[in-house]
Formats: C-alpha cells, structure tokens, sequence
C-alpha cells in the first residue's frame, strides 16, 4: 500500500470530512498534506457562496493529515481563520497544510486555501498538542 493509499484508508473514518462534505486527500508527506474539496450545492450558503464551514472542515482535516499520519496523536487546540475571498459552489478548493513549529507537547501549522486557478480563498494557523499515548 502506498503511504496516500494508507493515509486515505486511515482518514475515511473521518466520515464527516470525507463522506459528508467530500473532501479528497491528494497528497501526503513528512509534516505535510495537500486536499482537494469540489463544491457543490450541499456546500452553499444563503449568499450563494460555498460555506465558511466546510472551508473551515477543508483546512482542519488537510491539519489532520498532516499533523498525524505516522506521526502519533494529535489534536487542534486553538486555530484562526481568515476568508480572503468568497468563491461561488461549484468551485473546487485546494488546501496544503504545512509545519512551521514543532515542539516536544505542541506544533504549529499553517494551511492555505486555494481556488483551482490558484486564487486564496483562506488562511488558517493551528497550533497542535501531541498527545502522550
């Protein structure tokens, strides 16, 4: 099994993430991750525009990823997010999430948030707490 076809195996339990909002994981990596969200009408809010939650749900399970996969447990215990434009359903939405900080308890990670021309939709910080099994 390759280590995207485990990370894929492992995340599907992820069922609101994966099942629920759609969201695809594309590519894994040492403290890294890249996954993909193609909108659609279940994403779309009032404005006619995709959802600040399921952009939100996009960039915690690409953390998730990243944070976890054959790294231990850990859990988001503070993030931000900040919208930088709105994109219509339909769209499909790119998240990468990378390591800035890692520590012995906590890390820090940073997620971006792009359209498929490569627009920012979102920036988001999460800091980490790597749980002691």
């Amino acid at each position: 099994m390759t280590p995207l076809e485990e990370a894929r195996s492992i995340f599907s339990e992820d069922r609101f993430a994966t099942e629920t909002t759609g969201i695809e994981i594309l590519e894994v990596g040492e403290k890294y991750a890249k996954c993909r969200l193609r909108t659609g009408p279940e994403h779309k809010n009032a404005a006619d525009t995709v959802m600040g939650g399921a952009i939100f749900t996009l960039a915690d399970l690409t953390f998730a990823v990243a944070s976890n996969f054959r790294q231990g447990h850990t859990v988001g215990v503070v993030s931000q997010i900040s919208f930088l434009s709105a994109p219509k359903y339909g769209a499909v939405l790119y998240a990468e999430s990378r390591l800035i900080r890692d520590g012995r308890r906590s890390c820090f990670y940073e997620i971006d948030i792009t359209s498929e021309e490569g627009k920012p939709i979102a920036h988001v910080t999460m800091n980490g707490m790597h749980i002691q099994e």
